[in-house]
């Protein structure tokens, strides 16, 4: 029997990276979820197998090049070349520019942004090597329209789309595509835990009138992780409800 191809989903362990890995999984991946915390990763792990989904874990911070290129390193010597890697990792420190220290900008720029070059900059040679991947990056809404308080949240995950662009650019005739997905707002635990009165008027904004479940941003992925993505590449797939719709 084939070895089953590796993808390997920063951020796995949260809501909508749960929902990506068990996505691929299904599709027949061999899903490796990278994760910040060792104890989160290993609860959620056992959650996941009572589930029946037998997903591995790697331990990576991804504001640290070297801790991305470990983690790469290791999961290609165990398991063999990755042949998707989705960039969902992400932090949210909200305040207006006016009120923003440096360092809090810094943090969500070098987590959100350099984060998915990090990973990317690892990946990219083993790639264009095997001639064929999946890169797919999860921006945001607020990357593509901004968003009052979140000027370093929105900056770098717009600046998720222009890299994700150029690197498109660069690796098209090898066989490797590169996508951004940008979610609107999505019916994580987080998001549900939002004040009732607060999530009613977000709700209010969405025309479709419902929050997004983390299943649908995980069917799109699995969609561009799919041979049949291949003409798709250095796009931005919105998925909002219709809340933020542009050329």
């Amino acid at each position: 029997m084939p070895t089953k191809k590796v993808a390997l989903v920063t951020g796995g362990t949260g809501g909508i990276g749960t929902a990506i890995c068990q996505s691929l999984s299904t599709s027949g991946f061999h899903v490796v979820a990278g994760s910040s915390n060792d104890e989160k990763a290993s609860k959620w792990k056992a959650a996941q197998k009572e589930q029946g989904f037998g997903f591995d874990t790697c331990t990576v911070n991804v504001a640290d090049f070297d801790s991305c290129t470990r983690a790469i390193l290791d999961v290609e010597e165990i398991l063999g070349p990755i042949e998707v890697l989705v960039n969902t990792a992400g932090i949210t420190a909200d305040s207006t520019l006016k009120r923003m220290p440096q360092d809090v900008w810094q943090r969500v720029i070098d987590v959100n942004l350099s984060g998915t070059f990090n990973m990317c900059r690892n990946v990219i040679e083993s790639m264009l090597k095997q001639k064929s991947g999946r890169i797919i990056n999860i921006s945001s809404i607020n990357g593509e329209k901004g968003q009052f308080g979140q000027v370093n949240y929105a900056a770098s995950k717009a600046g998720i789309h222009g890299l994700t662009m150029s690197l498109a650019q660069e690796v098209a005739s090898k066989g490797i595509t590169v996508n951004t997905i940008s979610p609107g707002y999505i019916a994580t635990e987080m998001v549900m835990a939002v004040p009732e009165d607060i999530k009613n008027k977000i709700i209010a904004q969405i025309p479709v009138g419902r929050l997004g479940k983390p299943s649908e941003i995980a069917r799109i992925v699995e969609f561009l992780a799919s041979e049949d993505a291949g003409y798709i590449t250095g796009s931005n797939i919105s998925a909002n409800g219709g809340q933020h719709m542009h050329h």
